[in-house]
């Protein structure tokens, strides 16, 4: 009997909660969408995106409001253009937009959505999540990765320091240096080995082979919003992507053959790939496979190894137009820290104006400009909008950072607002949603914390260093940005160095 009552009473509750839920969906479906451009038959508003879409996007958010919505081919996109509706979004329905949209131009990149930036939210990308937390890029982690990082930088700054000493100096191409760098780093904390043993040709088809890909990843593919006409590759952005999966993919299988062939010199110094290996299974029996190991691997040296150069090389961009911003950092680096000495990463707490620099850059330049999309599996209201089930979400980041509500002289360089006054205490850390570089809620940039730290620690230590100068032939510096997931400038910085401190600090 009482087995009965409670059967019944289980029916009821479930018949209530589907008719609260229905009535909720119908309340939602009589909301407008939010605002935006009409568009046109079949490919709706991708016409108008164009091939700056975070400035297009920007300008149309001033005309149709800081919440919008497109139509871009068989779906929709709505944007968040500002502090207030990305947090609605991120932070308000953070799990109901935990997900990430499918699209075939990424098919191969993602190997087959197996990888863990474009995983959807659940089991397997938390396991994949709380390995890397745990292993690579958590604080005890990066902690106990600091003696690499610090060897690195060192070799970098050697090869500057050699340039800097041949009679008529050669002009420092800040990138290249610094994607070698990143990407021997990761190398060496995923599988124990530098990737390349100099910077030269063969890291510099690495890097363009990243850089490109990263270039056409952030291509608004057709065949992504209109699939009918996926095969026709209209933009040829599918062949593009697998050309460039495969020659990254070929190095990746590479590296990870003498991995294995090595297992037994790492016996009781395992790196990421072996605590990884022996930790794919957690208990509740979720489990990653060779596919989605070799992927994380893919993810880690392409997030990793373009991002913070980016964000270095404008910073030191910025720099050079300003000399007064160069200086008073160097100032406060000479104060703190001398000049018989390198720049350390336990340095950095006391260098206030060279974190100033770093939040400054981030928020001008940011190296994702639009946040990698998000996308809704149910209907839901946003800020009184109705937002239909399968819309994609994309966060203006570069917009947020310019916003003039915001942001006093938005389009100006200006490190001190982070020192005083109304911006003093926003920190880039997915919290103050007026700076979220690296997004926010549960999707937020599993390697924030990595991140900041390489920009703060490399543009501290190359700019307490040395002194820099443009070369001669350069009378302005060219700013123009180069579209893609990552925004790096369209023409590389280049220029001279020569040393400010002792010799013995190089070493």
């Amino acid at each position: 009997m009482a087995l009965d009552i409670v059967l019944v009473a289980g029916i009821l509750l479930s018949v209530l909660v589907h008719l609260l839920l229905r009535r909720r969906l119908q309340s939602i479906r009589r909301l407008p969408l939010p605002p935006g451009p009409a568009g046109i038959p079949i490919l709706g508003s991708l016409p108008q995106i164009g091939p700056m879409p975070h400035a297009s996007l920007a300008s149309l958010a001033v005309r149709y409001g800081p919440i919008m919505y497109l139509k871009m081919g068989t779906g929709g996109v709505v944007v968040a253009s500002s502090a207030s509706s990305a947090s609605s979004f991120l932070k308000g329905l953070d799990l109901q937009f935990a997900n990430r949209p499918f699209a075939i131009s990424r098919k191969d990149v993602t190997y087959d959505c197996q990888n863990f930036v474009f995983a959807n939210y659940g089991p397997r990308w938390k396991l994949f999540r709380k390995l890397c937390n745990l292993h690579f890029l958590g604080s005890k982690a990066l902690a106990d990765w600091a003696p690499i990082r610090r060897d690195e930088i060192g070799r970098v700054l050697r090869s500057m320091l050699e340039s800097s000493r041949n009679s008529r100096p050669v002009a420092v191409a800040v990138s290249e240096a610094l994607v070698c760098a990143n990407a021997n780093i990761i190398g060496q904390v995923l599988l124990s080995r530098r990737v390349f043993e100099s910077q030269g040709e063969e890291s510099n088809q690495f890097k363009d082979a990243i850089t490109e890909l990263l270039t056409w990843s952030g291509k608004f593919n057709i065949g992504d919003f209109v699939p009918a006409i996926a095969w026709m590759d209209v933009q040829g952005v599918q062949r593009h992507m697998r050309q460039l999966h495969i020659k990254i993919d070929a190095l990746i299988t590479a590296l990870l053959a003498e991995h294995e062939a090595t297992a037994h010199e790492r016996k009781g110094r395992p790196d990421v790939v072996d605590l990884v290996m022996a930790n794919r299974v957690d208990a509740d029996g979720v489990s990653l496979s060779d596919v989605n190991i070799k992927a994380f691997i893919s993810d880690m040296f392409i997030a990793g190894t373009d991002t913070s150069s980016v964000i270095i090389e404008w910073a030191l961009a910025e720099m050079l137009r300003k000399p007064t911003i160069l200086q008073r950092a160097q100032d406060e680096m000479d104060r703190v820290i001398g000049k018989t000495r390198r720049l350390e990463e336990s340095d950095i707490p006391n260098l206030p104006f060279l974190r100033a620099i770093s939040k400054e850059v981030l928020r001008l330049h940011p190296s994702t400009p639009l946040s990698l999309p998000h996308y809704t599996p149910e209907a839901c209201e946003v800020d009184g909008y109705y937002i239909p089930k399968g819309t994609r979400l994309l966060v203006n980041i570069w917009a947020i950072g310019r916003d003039p509500n915001v942001w006093e002289d938005p389009l100006e360089f200006k490190p001190e607002r982070f020192l005083s006054g109304r911006n003093a205490n926003i920190e880039p850390l997915g919290h103050d949603f007026e700076l979220i570089p690296f997004g926010a809620g549960r999707r937020i940039c599993v390697g924030m914390h990595a991140g900041l730290l390489m920009v703060q620690y490399v543009l501290g230590t190359l700019v307490h260093s040395f002194n820099w100068k443009l070369v001669d032939d350069i009378q302005v510096l060219d700013m123009e940005e180069k579209f893609g997931l990552v925004l790096p400038k369209k023409v590389s910085l280049k220029a001279i160095v020569s040393p400010r401190l002792v010799g013995s600090a190089y070493m």
